[in-house]
């Protein structure tokens, strides 16, 4: 898209319209709800195109969309008549992450191609930017003034797409860049998945840091918990990570109960700060309590279900997405 087009898109009014509050959780802007009590309660409905469809994302109207990554299409599930819609991509696309905007437009990355894509479910009309390095778009958030931050895996680097006049800022790093997270000050954080570390950068004064993670923590995502704290799936050593941004140091590591997994994948934090977390060789999904230092274990009702990612929407269920077995998962 040109400058000039771009201008007209925000004329228009169908790019973003102001800044969204923090709302840490997933970093998809929409702020995670929470449940009084978790009942323990799992629904699961058959996607219509099951091929590795992963990473859900909620949007403001309450449904919740998926990037159907071998299937080169973006679904979408109203929880309310429980049917899904779905739209297909460009050649080649492969989403991998996705958010919702609060005009309701979705953004994905598109892993294969080298572009974020631009969906408006209301058309179905699909406009794609390609990145100026190019490479394989992997997970995205949306930042406090609206913009868009995403890794790039194997072209290394960490990218912000500025909404508001198109550009994209490229950050050079290694360690193959993974999940990533906004913390409540505006500092971005980003999993070096095999470089045993975390990174961050401060879009405000332009610095930039490391810390390290000990060996053979690979850790893989991250999220960012009520009070501020950041969470860290450490997928090399079957831990769950507390980090203090702040002093920008971890502070604490749990390893999972036996039936929770050895292999911690998607993490994300309701607003009651408890903070979910699956082992992605089970077929279940672990709530932590901080507080008291404890974990629940909920079995899920299917089998292979292999989880990549999941969020907590509005209400404070928790929706996963199963890759290995094509079906869309909710915890209540």
């Amino acid at each position: 898209m040109t400058a000039m087009r771009w201008i007209r898109c925000l004329i228009g009014g169908l790019c973003w319209a102001g800044a969204p509050a923090w709302a840490g959780g997933s970093n998809y802007g929409i702020t995670a709800g929470a449940l009084p009590q978790v009942a323990g309660k799992v629904s699961e409905w058959p996607v219509p195109t099951p091929k590795f469809a992963r990473d859900p994302a909620p949007a403001p109207d309450g449904s919740i969309y998926i990037a159907v990554m071998h299937g080169n299409r973006i679904a979408r599930f109203d929880p309310r008549s429980q049917q899904f819609s779905e739209w297909p991509l460009p050649a080649n696309a492969h989403p991998h992450g996705l958010l919702v905007d609060r005009q309701g437009i979705v953004w994905y990355t598109g892993n294969g191609n080298g572009t974020i894509g631009r969906l408006d479910p209301q058309t179905g009309r699909v406009t794609e930017y390609p990145t100026p390095s190019g490479g394989d778009p992997h997970t995205i958030v949306i930042d406090g003034q609206g913009d868009l931050w995403f890794t790039v895996q194997g072209g290394q680097r960490v990218v912000k797409l500025e909404r508001s006049s198109g550009r994209f800022t490229e950050y050079e790093t290694s360690g193959n860049p993974y999940g990533l997270a906004v913390d409540a000050q505006g500092v971005i954080w980003f999993c070096r998945l095999q470089g045993d570390g975390l990174g961050w950068i401060d879009p405000q004064s332009g610095q930039r840091g490391e810390i390290d993670t000990g060996r053979g923590s690979a850790p893989r995502r991250i999220a960012a918990a009520p009070n501020g704290d950041l969470w860290i799936s450490f997928y090399g050593n079957g831990k769950l990570a507390r980090l203090d941004p702040r002093a920008r140091r971890i502070v604490g590591t749990w390893e999972l109960p036996k039936e929770g997994g050895r292999d911690p994948y998607a993490v994300t934090v309701d607003a009651a700060g408890r903070v979910w977390v699956n082992g992605i060789d089970t077929d279940t999904v672990s709530i932590f309590d901080p507080a008291s230092e404890s974990f629940r274990v909920i079995r899920l009702p299917s089998q292979k279900v292999g989880i990549r990612k999941a969020i907590i929407d509005a209400q404070g269920r928790y929706w996963y997405m199963g890759s290995h077995n094509g079906r869309l998962g909710m915890v209540e």
